[in-house]
C-alpha cells in the first residue's frame, strides 16, 4: 500500500470525527461541559487539517468529502445533541425539532458548498461556517451551564431562539470572511481581519477561554451587520450595486 502526503491532512480529519464522537458520548453521559470541549477540540482538528492540505499541497475532492462527512457529526450532530441534552428536551417535541436544525441545516450549508465548490481557495463563505454555528454553540454551554449542568433562566430562554438564527444563518446567503493565509501577502490583503483575530486570540488567552463566547458572537454577528450596511448602501446608490458585487467576487466561490 502506497501512503502518500495526503494522508497527513486525512489524519486530522479523522481525529476531527472522532473528537466529535467523544463529543457524543460525554453528552450521553451527562458530563456536558467535556462534551463542549470536545467540540472546540474537533474544531481545532479541522483547521489543522486545512492548513496541512495547503502544506503538504495535497488538497482533494476525496478531502472534501471526508472533511464535509466528519463535519456533520462533530459540528452538527454533536451540537444538537448537546443542545438537546443540556436544556431542550424540557420542551418536549419543540425542543427536539429546535435542537434538530443545527444538524439538518448544516447538512444542508455542507451539500450547497460541495455541489458548488470551485478550486480550494476562498475569500469569504456565504452562509454562517458549521464550524462557527458549531463552537458558538459549545462556547454558550461552557459560558452558562453550572456545576449541577443548569442554566440561569435568561440563557435557557435564549439558547433555543440562538439555535433558531445560528441554523438559519448557515442557509442564508450573507457573507463572512475566512481566515487568510497566515503569510506576509496574506496578512497586506486582510490587515483588518489578522488585527481583529489576533485581539480575539489575546483576549480568549487572557480571560482562560472565558471571552470565546463573546468572540463568536461578535463573529456571528458581522455578517448581518455587513448585509444591512451594504444593503443600505446600495438603496442610496443604486448604480453602485453591480460594481461593487463585481469588485467582490474575486474567487470563484459562490457559496
Amino acid at each position: 500500500m502506497r501512503i502518500t502526503r495526503a494522508v497527513v491532512p486525512s489524519l486530522f480529519t479523522v481525529l476531527n470525527i472522532f473528537s466529535g464522537f467523544r463529543s457524543i458520548i460525554h453528552t450521553s453521559q451527562g458530563d456536558y461541559v467535556l462534551a463542549a470541549w470536545f467540540i472546540l477540540l474537533a474544531a481545532i482538528f479541522d483547521m489543522l487539517d486545512g492548513i496541512m492540505a495547503r502544506i503538504t499541497k495535497s488538497s482533494s475532492d476525496f478531502g472534501v468529502e471526508l472533511d464535509s462527512l466528519s463535519d456533520v457529526v462533530s459540528f452538527g450532530a454533536a451540537p444538537s445533541f448537546l443542545a438537546y441534552s443540556v436544556y431542550l428536551r424540557s420542551l418536549e417535541g419543540w425542543g427536539m425539532l429546535i435542537s434538530a436544525m443545527p444538524m439538518i441545516f448544516g447538512a444542508l450549508r455542507l451539500a450547497r458548498f460541495n455541489v458548488q465548490l470551485i478550486g480550494y481557495d476562498k475569500d469569504f463563505f456565504r452562509g454562517l461556517p458549521i464550524p462557527a454555528m458549531a463552537v458558538t454553540v459549545a462556547s454558550y454551554v461552557l459560558q452558562f451551564v453550572d456545576e449541577t449542568n443548569r442554566m440561569p433562566q435568561l440563557a435557557e430562554f435564549l439558547f433555543p431562539v440562538t439555535l433558531v438564527i445560528l441554523s438559519l444563518l448557515m442557509v442564508s446567503t450573507i457573507k463572512y470572511d475566512t481566515v487568510p493565509k497566515f503569510s506576509k501577502r496574506g496578512i497586506k490583503q486582510h490587515p483588518l481581519r489578522f488585527t481583529v483575530g489576533i485581539v480575539g486570540l489575546t483576549a480568549i488567552v487572557v480571560t482562560r477561554g472565558d471571552a470565546l463566547f463573546a468572540f463568536f458572537v461578535f463573529f456571528t454577528a458581522t455578517g448581518p451587520i455587513r448585509y444591512i450596511i451594504q444593503y443600505m448602501y446600495h438603496a442610496a446608490h443604486p448604480s453602485h450595486k453591480d460594481a461593487m458585487e463585481k469588485g467582490r467576487e474575486i474567487t470563484s466561490i459562490d457559496i
